[in-house]
């Protein structure tokens, strides 16, 4: 009899089942992050970019809010080359905005290192940036009161002293430096503040070494301070440089201008040519040049100072 050989089976391995395309995390996100974004960008659209499409437009045309715009192509282009207004405008607005930078980036580097230093009190951040919680126009106003030529509290202070006053608002030499002097005092405590958020990303211990390396305060500053800190003057300096190339509401609620066309910045120079005079074309050209300088100031500033870029990287 022979023995009978019992085969064992094996399982059968059942075939690796199939998975469903997952979809990436991109793809499954996009949607939401244009939802997102729709509101902004619609925001964009609405208010800047077809205004300045628009803008463009007007500034190849002759142009007054009660008639047709006519085409003249780049008439109005040819006319700001020869309006010496027009170059004064651009004259007394650079001579603003080198004194309000320079005092301005010095002052709030000087604010922010000191907070840096002694203070990192949360009421004195208040009131340092509280200047800036005020309206241009209210500033300017109580300023054009305070130094009034006849009942100014200052220029009453320089009497009781004994000293001549002064015409802050009203002399051609001093109108541009004390506007100048109103935006500093306003703008420098929010600019001392962003200085300050920079200087909290310098970790401590390149202060220590350079310490131990026999390094003084003032050597630190001009040697570690200032190069760490370029990525956010690139920035300060690109937003201080813009808006101050658009000042506007404090000279018309001070000066309107005057005296003479000693304070006529080209932005009151723009809405002049506008909104008195009705030329909107013609405001709309100096508009268009106005933009494409400080798009080129920004962009040199930025690859100047290298802004992308950091020493602690």
């Amino acid at each position: 009899m022979t023995a009978a050989t019992i085969g064992t089976t094996q399982p059968a391995v059942a075939p690796a089942a199939r998975t469903a395309p997952s979809r990436g995390p991109g793809r499954s996100d996009l949607g939401i992050a244009l939802l997102f974004i729709l509101p902004a960008l619609v925001g964009f659209c609405v208010f800047y970019l077809y205004p300045t499409i628009r803008g463009i437009y007007f500034s190849l045309t002759r142009y007054n809010i009660l008639g047709r715009p006519h085409f003249i192509g780049l008439g109005n282009y040819t006319k700001l080359v020869n309006d010496a207004l027009f170059w004064n405008a651009m004259k007394v607005t650079l001579e603003y905005v080198v004194l309000n930078i320079f005092f301005q980036t010095i002052l709030a580097v000087a604010i922010g290192v000191l907070m840096q230093r002694l203070t990192k009190n949360t009421a004195v951040r208040a009131v340092i940036l509280l200047p800036f919680l005020i309206s241009n126009v209210i500033a300017a106003l109580v300023w054009f009161l305070m130094l009034d030529f006849q009942v100014g509290i200052v220029n009453e202070l320089l009497a009781n002293l004994g000293l001549d006053r002064i015409t802050f608002f009203g002399g051609d030499a001093t109108a541009i430096p004390t506007i100048a002097a109103v935006n500093v005092w306003r703008h420098m405590g929010y600019t001392a503040l962003l200085v300050f958020a920079g200087l909290q990303t310098i970790p401590d211990y390149v202060y220590e070494a350079a310490a131990v390396d026999g390094s003084t305060e003032w050597r630190s500053f001009w040697r570690i301070t200032l190069p760490l800190l370029r990525p956010i003057l690139a920035l300060v300096l690109v937003i201080t440089v813009t808006g101050s190339f658009q000042i506007f509401d404090t000279v018309n609620v001070t000066t309107r201008g005057g005296p003479g066309n000693a304070s006529r910045v080209i932005q009151y120079y723009i809405v002049q040519k506008g909104f008195a005079e009705g030329q909107f074309g013609y405001a709309s050209a100096i508009s268009f040049v106005l933009f494409v300088i400080l798009a080129i100031v920004a962009l040199v500033q930025l690859r100047l100072l290298n802004a992308g870029e950091s020493d602690l990287a």
